[in-house]
């Protein structure tokens, strides 16, 4: 199985899928082994993740280690979590503002093939609007806020969550439910999986 799984990972690495689309030469960015147990669903690499080759290797990979109520070290442990984004590499910046959208190609070509072979997985962290519609479909609520809300609805297998990034402020202090309640019951999942 190691075999495959390391063979598995090369091949996303070599990925060009969407060379022809990125601002930067691809880079597609995965931390993962097959004992992983908690696997954490993100958009797709900043230019600070970009840069380092370290997933969530920013404000809001310290804001999420925050709300899962680990370390940096348990954070990056493979047979603790496996951490997988929608899209592989930095897709562009908006010029709008903050990232372009994760290229819509990585998922459907490499999601499957790398969680089948994670056998140990009991928890799926689907982080932001991407990752919950590709994941729960029609089974979303009517929007994020919802989602999140409910989240509980969707275990044991997965577990939604608005994007850790400093710019959620705002919704944070509109939506106290989610430091209150949610928080407490991700932790509590969480501690239970990591110590087990």
């Amino acid at each position: 199985m190691q075999h495959t799984f390391d063979k598995l990972l090369k091949d996303i690495k070599k990925c060009q899928t969407c060379a022809a689309f990125l601002p930067n030469a691809p880079k597609p960015i995965v931390s993962v082994s097959p004992e992983s147990k908690i696997l954490v669903i993100g958009q797709a690499p900043g230019t600070k993740v970009h840069e380092s080759d370290i997933p969530f290797n920013d404000k809001s990979g310290e804001n999420l280690r925050d709300w899962l109520g680990v370390t940096k070290a348990q954070f990056y442990d493979t047979k603790l979590f496996g951490i997988v984004p929608m899209g592989f590499c930095f897709p562009g910046s908006n010029p709008k503002g903050g990232d372009l959208p994760p290229r819509k190609e990585c998922a459907p070509q490499w999601h499957n093939a790398l969680f089948s072979e994670m056998p140990k997985v009991e928890l799926v962290l689907l982080i932001g609007q991407y990752a919950q519609k590709y994941y729960l479909g029609k089974s979303m609520k009517k929007n994020l806020t919802e989602t999140v809300k409910y989240g509980y609805e969707y275990l044991p297998k997965y577990f939604p969550l608005v994007h850790p990034s400093p710019l959620n402020f705002r919704w944070q202090a509109k939506n106290p439910w989610f430091k209150t309640d949610v928080l407490p019951m991700l932790q509590k999942k969480v501690e239970q999986i990591t110590h087990n």
